[in-house]
């Protein structure tokens, strides 16, 4: 039986924390709202109060009694994440899954690859902090766009037009991201950088005009007037490592 704390239970920490407990695991869970902790406790979380942006979390060490923590907020806050760290080191744990995102990539007009160059942000200086590390080992998983439950696409743009029509979509379903996170925990594969998405990329027009459509809404409304920027994600890396199959990888089909 494997001990699991999540950092943020929210819309992937929460079904992430109820898949783990289906798979035996124990598992500790953070939010920021007092009127959740309830709630984490009827599913069989181990519920705790914890906020990296305020400076004192006095239940941050029993949090990290586990041998794993998954790092799933959505926080930009550099200084909260070492403050996070120096707690981290003075725990147990050894082995962390930072959840980090594609944007961390230029627009390109490019595929997509881990050992493209990342721009310069506050999310890479987090990656960064945790990767060099020398007391736990850390691996970065990059998602791309995340829907399911609902993040439904048809609902998106809906007052706005859509940019870059031309241009691919890069997105990923929650439950493919809930899989990889489980397979990177059992397979130990640490000191990672991971690309997960979707191996389609149909164009902006394609993939919102069928979202819509799906939704009975009226067709979205699209402006090429700028030039055209995209990037395509390549997730061969994730896909060879790990021996994974994506089970929601044709995108115009959900």
């Amino acid at each position: 039986m494997m001990d699991v704390s999540i950092l943020g239970c929210g819309w992937l920490g929460m079904p992430l924390a109820t898949f783990l407990l289906n798979k035996k695991c124990v598992v500790k869970g953070s939010t920021t709202s007092d009127n959740k902790l309830r709630v984490f406790e009827e599913k069989g979380i181990t519920p705790f109060l914890i906020d990296v942006d305020r400076e004192e979390n006095l239940e941050i060490q029993q949090f990290l009694t586990s041998e794993i923590l998954v790092v799933a907020i959505t926080s930009k806050n550099v200084e909260g994440y070492k403050n996070l760290i120096k707690e981290i080191e003075k725990s147990i744990i050894k082995k962390v899954i930072f959840i980090s995102s594609t944007s961390v990539y230029p627009n390109s007009n490019n595929i997509i690859t881990e050992e493209q160059a990342v721009i310069d942000s506050p999310l890479v200086e987090i990656e960064n902090t945790f990767k060099e590390n020398i007391n736990f080992k850390t691996t970065i998983i990059r998602f791309a766009g995340l829907l399911g439950n609902g993040r439904n696409p048809g609902n998106w743009f809906e007052k706005r037009k859509i940019p870059h029509p031309r241009g691919y979509v890069n997105m990923i379903h929650q439950e493919d991201c809930i899989n990889i996170i489980y397979q990177v925990i059992r397979q130990n594969m640490w000191s990672e950088i991971f690309n997960a998405c979707s191996n389609h990329h149909p164009t902006r027009e394609e993939f919102y005009t069928t979202a819509k459509i799906k939704v009975k809404k009226e067709p979205p409304v699209f402006d090429d007037s700028l030039p055209l920027k995209y990037k395509i994600i390549n997730s061969d890396k994730l896909q060879r490592e790990l021996s994974y199959t994506y089970t929601y990888d044709e995108l115009l089909s959900l």
